[in-house]
C-alpha cells in the first residue's frame, strides 16, 4: 500500500509514492559500515541521521537518495533508499532498488573535484594559484580579463558568472572549443574582479583548458590518474561510460515549478529555465561530454573518498595523494565572506570549494571550519576538520520545494548531533 504526501492534484505527478514501509527500498552495505560504538558514537544517535534522511525520502521529492558518512576515516553509514528505476514521479514498471555504490552526478560538486586538478599541477610546480590565467590562456584576456588570477577564477572572481545571450544548451556541452572561445570574448561583469559572482558552469571550462594546456593530458585522463586511481574510486569521471549508464539513475524534476521570481532567481544561477536544466542532465550529450564544473558521476563511496583524503591531508589508506600543503592552499579562504551576486547570499569561497560558517552554515550547524560543495540544490559533500567527518549525500529529485529544503537541514542537524566536536 503506498501513499502520496498531500498536494495539489495540479503537482501530484511530479512526487514519489512513498510506501509506508521503506524497508524494502533500502539497502545497507553491513560489510562497509563499522559499530558506531568504536569510534565512541552513540548508535541511538547515527540511527537518528538514516531516519532523517528517510523523512527526507518520505517528501516525495527524491525517487533515490544514498549517504555515506565517515568519522576517523570509518564507514559509519553506508545506505540507499529509493529506486534505481520504476519509481520515478509517472514512471511505469518494476521497482529496482538502489544499490549504496551507484554513480549519481555530482553537479556543481563537481567544482570542487576539478579544482584539485589544477591544486596538483600546483603541487607538481607547473604553475601558481596568483599566476594570471592568461599566462596559460592568452586569448582569455580580452576586455579586461588579463588581470584575472587562477585563485580568483577557482574563487568565483573572474567576472563571467555567464555567458549573456548564450544558452547552455546540450549541443554546446559537446562543442569544448566553442565554450572556450565565448568566455575568452566575454565581457566581465567587474573590471576590477573584487566582487563574488557564483561561475555555475562557466569558469569550469577555462579551469579544464588551463589543466589540457599545461598538463598537456586530457582531463578524463588527469581525474582518473590523479585521483580516482589513488583513491580506488569504482567511478569519478566526467560523465559516464555507455556501458555503466544502467547503473545510474535518472534526474527528475519533482515539487513546485519555480514560478515568477524565483524562476528568475533559478535562471540566474544556472542559466537556463529549471526544467531545461534537469532535462538536459538525462541526455547523451551530458553524458558523454566533460563539463568539469557540473557532470562527474561518483558513487557516495567514491565522493567521501575525496573529501576523507583531503580531512587526512592528502592521504588516504596509506597512500599520499596530495601534499599536505597543496590541501592547505585548496582550503584557504579567499577573500572576506560578502553576498555573492549571483547566489545572493552570505558564503566564502577558497579556491574551488564553498566553505562553513557560525553559527550555521551550508553544512549544517557550527561548520565553521568545513569545506565541501554544493550540487543542483541538494546534493552536498563535504569535510568537518572539527568533527573529523567526511559526508557525500548523493540524491536524484530536482526540486525548490521548501519541505524538501527544511528536511535536507533536518538531516545536516542529526548527523552534527551523532559526530559531536573532538575534545
Amino acid at each position: 500500500m503506498r501513499f502520496s504526501l498531500p498536494v495539489l492534484p495540479m503537482l501530484r505527478h511530479t512526487r514519489v509514492a512513498v510506501p509506508r514501509r521503506l524497508a524494502p527500498l533500502v539497502r545497507i552495505d553491513h560489510a562497509a559500515e563499522c559499530d558506531p560504538r568504536d569510534l565512541d558514537l552513540d548508535p541511538k544517535a547515527i540511527g537518528a541521521v538514516w531516519r532523517a534522511v528517510e523523512r527526507l525520502y518520505r517528501t516525495g521529492l527524491h525517487p533515490a537518495i544514498t549517504l555515506v558518512l565517515r568519522r576517523h576515516g570509518r564507514i559509519v553509514l553506508k545506505r540507499a533508499i529509493g529506486c534505481l528505476r520504476g519509481n520515478g514521479p509517472g514512471e511505469r514498471g518494476p521497482q529496482v532498488p538502489l544499490s549504496p555504490d551507484a554513480p549519481l552526478c555530482l553537479f556543481s560538486a563537481s567544482k570542487s573535484v576539478s579544482a584539485l586538478l589544477i591544486h596538483k599541477l600546483a603541487e607538481q610546480r607547473r604553475l601558481r594559484l596568483d599566476d594570471l590565467v592568461v599566462d596559460y590562456v592568452p586569448e582569455f584576456g580580452a576586455h579586461g580579463k588579463h588581470r584575472v588570477t587562477i585563485r580568483q577564477l577557482l574563487a568565483h572572481r573572474a567576472g563571467v558568472p555567464a555567458l549573456p545571450d548564450v544558452e547552455p544548451t546540450p549541443e554546446l556541452l559537446r562543442d569544448w572549443d566553442r565554450a572556450v572561445q565565448l568566455l575568452c570574448a566575454a565581457r566581465p561583469f567587474d573590471q576590477h574582479f573584487e566582487r563574488q559572482a557564483y561561475h555555475a558552469l562557466t569558469a569550469g571550462y577555462i579551469v579544464g583548458e588551463i589543466v589540457r594546456r599545461v598538463g598537456r593530458i586530457d582531463l578524463r585522463d588527469a581525474l582518473r590518474q590523479w585521483l580516482a586511481q589513488p583513491l580506488g574510486c569504482r567511478y569519478l569521471t566526467y560523465g559516464l561510460p555507455e556501458a555503466q549508464r544502467d547503473d545510474a539513475p535518472r534526474h527528475w524534476m519533482t515539487g513546485p515549478r519555480p514560478i515568477g521570481p524565483l524562476a528568475r532567481y533559478v535562471r540566474n544561477v544556472i542559466g537556463v529555465e529549471f526544467a531545461a536544466a534537469v532535462a538536459a542532465s538525462n541526455t547523451d550529450a551530458f553524458l558523454s561530454s566533460i563539463v568539469p564544473a557540473g557532470n562527474i558521476y561518483a558513487s557516495a563511496d567514491d565522493a567521501s573518498r575525496v573529501f576523507q583524503m583531503l580531512l587526512a591531508g592528502g592521504e588516504f589508506e596509506g597512500r599520499r595523494v596530495l601534499h599536505a600543503q597543496t590541501v592547505a592552499e585548496a582550503v584557504h579562504p579567499v577573500g572576506r565572506i560578502q553576498i555573492d551576486g549571483t547566489l545572493r547570499v552570505p558564503i566564502r569561497f577558497s579556491a574551488g570549494f564553498m566553505l562553513g560558517e557560525e553559527p550555521f552554515g551550508l553544512f549544517g550547524p557550527h561548520c565553521g571550519q568545513a569545506f565541501g560543495h554544493l550540487g543542483f540544490v541538494s546534493v552536498l559533500c563535504w569535510a568537518d576538520p572539527r568533527r573529523d567527518i567526511a559526508v557525500a549525500l548523493l540524491n536524484t529529485g530536482k526540486s525548490v520545494a521548501p519541505s524538501g529544503l527544511l528536511r535536507l537541514i533536518g538531516v545536516l542537524t542529526a548527523i552534527a548531533r551523532a559526530c559531536p566536536p573532538l575534545r
